[in-house]
């Protein structure tokens, strides 16, 4: 494999690729990749995924990142603000290496575009949707 994306338990690069394209996995690095910053919160990802539980949002965020493939980044804590996420979920530069390599950033841009149709966005939606990130160049 061309890239240093953790594996799990030693997988890989079709093993990975299974694992990427799990359902729910696949489903949130989707919405990694339609959010406007592609930066969305742990909120944003439960809200994009009605029909599957917090906790399981939270374990495939989970092992997302642990196989190197999305990383947590926090706000600065001067740059939190009260009701509002610090907390946000992004590829990271292997990650969309490695998903690149395996063509599967092909409908970046068209999730992109649906996303924006979305218009039923609860107000707490808006509100996080566009609360301060951190800023994207390391």
């Amino acid at each position: 494999m061309s890239t240093d994306v953790g594996t799990p338990e030693g997988a890989n690069a079709r093993e990975l690729v299974h694992f990427v394209t799990q359902r729910t996995r696949f489903a949130l690095l989707s919405n990694i990749l339609q959010h406007p910053e592609q930066l969305p919160s742990m909120y944003e990802l439960e809200q994009l995924n009605p029909s599957v539980s917090e906790a399981t949002v939270y374990k495939h965020v989970q092992k997302l990142i642990d196989a190197g493939v999305v990383e947590a980044v926090s706000l600065p804590e001067d740059e939190r603000r009260q009701g509002l996420p610090w907390k946000f979920y992004r590829l990271t530069d292997e990650g969309r290496a490695f998903l690149d390599d395996h063509n599967l950033l092909e409908a970046e841009e068209t999730l992109q575009r649906i996303y924006e149709t979305i218009s039923d966005k609860s107000d707490k939606m808006v509100r996080y949707e566009n609360a301060p990130r951190p800023d994207r160049h390391r």
